[in-house]
C-alpha cells in the first residue's frame, strides 16, 4: 500500500480547471480510462453538488471518498469538509490526483476492499463513493458491517442495484435485505449516462444510506443472520422450504434437513409456502431466532 499525503498547493486544482473536458484531462496526464477497472468518471458538477448536500457535509466533517477518479466531487467535497481521505486503486490516477485537489485532501493508493478506514479516520467520517460498478456489492457488505461504520453513506451505483437496495416487501433480494437490516435507504436522484466519461452503457442513481439507530440483528451476529438469509434466497423463486434446503446445501454453514428446515418455519410462525421476496425484514428476524436457537446436532 502506498498512501500520499496532498500538501498544501496554492495551484492545486489548476489543472483540472484549464482542461476543455475530461477526456482533454486525460491526455494531459498521459492517461486512458482503464476497461479493467471499468472507469467513468463523473464529469456533471450538478451532481457532485447534490451529493455533498445529501450528506450534508459542513466545516466539521470528515470524509472518506472512494474512487475519486479525476478529482471532481474531491474539488466539491474539499471545499465544504474539514478532510477528506480518497481512496484510490489506480496507481497512476494516485499520483496524479495531488496536482488536482486542495491541501486538505489525502490521497491513499490501495484497494478500498482491503484498506482499513480506522488507519486513515480517527473519528466519526462519512462516506461517499462514485462506485466501479462491479464491486459494489462486495463494497456495501464490506462497509455496512464496519463498526463503527460511516455515519451516512452516499454511493453513486447502477441504476439497477439502487432500485433492488431500496426495494419494498414482495420485491426483496439478498442484498436489499443485507442492506436494510443496517440503514436506511433512498434514492437521491437518477444520474444519465451523459454525465460520464466514457459514457458507460447503463442508467446510474446516487443511494443515500442512513444508518438504523438499532440494527435489525446486533453487530456481532450479522455474519450469521446473512449466512442464513443468503441461504433463504438460494432459489428466490421457489417456496421458502424449497429455497432453504437449496440454500443450505450449496452454503459454507451446516446442511439442513428438509424435517429440519419444516420445524424452523413453523417455529418461526411461517408458512413454508412463502416465497424468499415475500418475508419483512421482522419476518427474517423471526426466523433467524429460531435459526440461531436450534442446536446443530438437530438441523441434520
Amino acid at each position: 500500500m502506498n498512501d500520499t499525503t496532498v500538501q498544501p498547493d496554492a495551484n492545486a486544482g489548476t489543472l483540472l480547471r484549464s482542461a476543455s473536458s475530461p477526456a482533454a484531462l486525460l491526455r494531459q496526464l498521459g492517461l486512458k480510462a482503464r476497461r479493467g477497472l471499468s472507469q467513468s468518471f463523473l464529469t456533471d458538477a450538478g451532481v457532485t453538488h447534490q451529493m455533498v448536500k445529501a450528506a450534508q457535509l459542513t466545516g466539521d466533517d470528515d470524509v472518506l471518498e472512494v474512487g475519486p477518479g479525476l478529482g471532481i466531487l474531491t474539488q466539491t467535497m474539499a471545499r465544504v469538509a474539514r478532510r477528506v481521505v480518497a481512496f484510490e486503486l489506480d496507481r497512476d490516477l494516485a499520483e496524479a490526483l495531488p496536482r488536482m485537489v486542495p491541501g486538505n485532501v489525502q490521497i491513499v493508493q490501495g484497494d478500498a476492499l482491503v484498506l482499513n478506514p480506522s488507519d486513515y479516520l480517527s473519528g466519526p467520517y462519512k462516506l461517499i463513493a462514485n462506485l466501479p460498478y462491479q464491486i459494489t456489492s462486495p463494497f456495501l457488505f464490506r462497509y455496512l458491517s464496519l463498526d463503527p461504520g460511516p455515519s451516512v453513506t452516499i454511493v453513486m451505483v447502477q441504476r439497477e442495484v439502487a432500485e433492488r437496495i431500496s426495494a419494498n416487501v414482495g420485491s426483496l433480494s439478498y442484498l436489499a435485505v443485507a442492506v436494510q437490516a443496517v440503514a436506511r435507504p433512498r434514492i437521491i436522484r437518477h444520474v444519465a449516462p451523459g454525465s460520464f466519461h466514457p459514457r458507460p452503457k447503463v442508467e446510474s442513481a446516487v443511494v443515500k444510506l442512513e444508518p438504523l439507530s438499532e440494527p435489525l440483528v446486533p453487530h456481532a451476529e450479522r455474519g450469521a443472520f446473512l449466512e442464513l438469509v443468503r441461504a433463504g434466497f438460494g432459489q428466490p423463486r421457489k417456496q421458502l422450504l424449497n429455497s432453504l434446503e437449496q440454500g443450505f446445501a450449496t452454503g459454507s454453514g451446516p446442511t439442513w434437513s428438509r424435517p429440519a428446515i419444516r420445524e424452523l418455519l413453523e417455529r418461526a410462525g411461517l408458512s413454508p409456502m412463502r416465497r424468499p421476496q415475500e418475508l419483512s425484514l421482522d419476518e427474517w428476524r423471526t426466523l433467524f431466532t429460531a435459526y440461531a436457537a436450534t442446536p446443530r446436532d438437530a438441523a441434520e
